[in-house]
């Protein structure tokens, strides 16, 4: 009764605060600084309009690319505090006046960026994820579009964005599972999309974690005959239960035997320092080796203009998750072929969220970490 009580309090403050175009009162977990540690903090959101939505937070989960921000391993200049979270799954309860692709009470997800220039080319070809005029990331960047607040992510109670950067998600989706669609399902779904991966292609996919184990699904939903790659044994039955024919263990030499020239399509979803040249050669002559695993700075893999001389006429290409259309294509591909993430559901609490994040660190997640956003006080 009480979380009802306070629920409702929460609404009534919104509604007055949307009707006079007042900020947005919000509550979050935010990352304090790079050691990791969260604390609840309350913060203003801007005002909803006329474009807007704000969505109240059902589900949010756990991106390694969330570690990697909170622990400053890709940039020096973290804007602590703030709020992590680019997997963002809720219901809409309100939108601006000129909204007609949502309505109160829809559902909605957010992903990893929520504004863009709309005016250069990648955002001409519905690619926004490459803007060069503009990219708005959901948490920790600079909004110019917003007198340059810094954005607040999905670990929190609600978020206002505009309408077209949000994903319509059906009423009968398990909400809890829709939220890692937002990008560890697209950004494994996209270049299998792009390198026209189709039935009877023989796939690896480097890396077994909250990416790989989407990719993995996909590819199986796509035809492949799919092989797995990873560091250890505790995910051999899970590989294989998802519809993989083979699950490699790398530390296991005998393993790697006759793997060269083996794949038409690789995706690498390492998030750590590896082999990149062994997977170069596993590519088939022709083949397409996708890098979507971002490892931080100081853990880059190395190759040389002489690992790609000697690995000749291979595909090698990185890949940022994807944009608003194909993201919804992702999602309504998902919802149709019942493919979603394994999911183990936390407490919106400091101490659960940086448990999360060791374990996540530790490899011991299967296979994404989805915070229920309800038990937020």
């Amino acid at each position: 009764m009480k979380q009802l009580i306070n629920l409702v309090a929460i609404l009534i403050t919104t509604s007055v605060a949307i009707a006079q175009n007042n900020p947005v009162p919000s509550k979050g977990l935010a990352a304090i600084d790079k050691t990791g540690k969260f604390e609840v903090r309350e913060f203003n959101r801007h005002p909803v309009g006329d474009n807007d939505i704000l969505i109240e937070t059902m589900y949010a989960s756990i991106c390694h690319s969330d570690i990697h921000h909170v622990h400053s391993d890709w940039r020096s200049d973290e804007p602590y505090p703030y709020v992590p979270g680019h997997e963002i799954a809720g219901k809409v309860i309100q939108v601006g006046k000129n909204v007609t692709k949502f309505k109160v009470g829809d559902y909605a997800g957010v992903g990893c960026f929520v504004n863009s220039c709309g005016k250069c080319d990648y955002c001409k070809a519905d690619m926004e994820q490459y803007c060069t005029g503009g990219r708005v990331l959901t948490y920790a960047s600079k909004d110019i579009y917003h007198n340059d607040e810094i954005t607040q992510g999905g670990y929190s109670n609600n978020i206002v964005v505009i309408d077209r950067f949000a994903i319509k998600i059906p009423k009968n989706a398990p909400m809890e599972k829709v939220a890692p669609l937002l990008c560890a399902g697209i950004t494994s779904y996209s270049p299998l999309k792009f390198s026209k991966v189709k039935a009877g292609d023989n796939v690896a996919i480097a890396g077994f974690g909250g990416l790989g184990h989407m990719g993995v699904k996909y590819a199986k939903s796509f035809g492949a005959n799919v092989t797995v790659f990873d560091i250890t044994e505790d995910k051999r039955a899970d590989a294989l239960r998802m519809g993989a024919t083979k699950y490699v263990n790398v530390n296991n030499p005998e393993e790697l035997k006759g793997m060269d020239d083996s794949f038409d399509f690789i995706l690498s979803t390492i998030p750590a320092k590896y082999d990149m040249t062994m997977y170069m050669r596993m590519t088939k002559f022709g083949g397409d080796f996708a890098i979507v695993g971002m490892p931080a700075l100081i853990n880059q893999p190395t190759v040389t203009a002489g690992n790609f001389v000697f690995t000749p006429n291979r595909n090698v290409y990185g890949s940022q998750v994807g944009g608003i259309k194909e993201t919804q294509e992702m999602l309504d591909y998902s919802v149709k072929k019942n493919i979603y993430p394994d999911v183990e559901i936390i407490n919106a609490t400091p101490e659960a969220v940086e448990d999360a994040y060791q374990k996540v660190l530790d490899g011991k997640v299967k296979f994404r970490y989805v915070i229920d956003m309800k038990t937020l006080k």
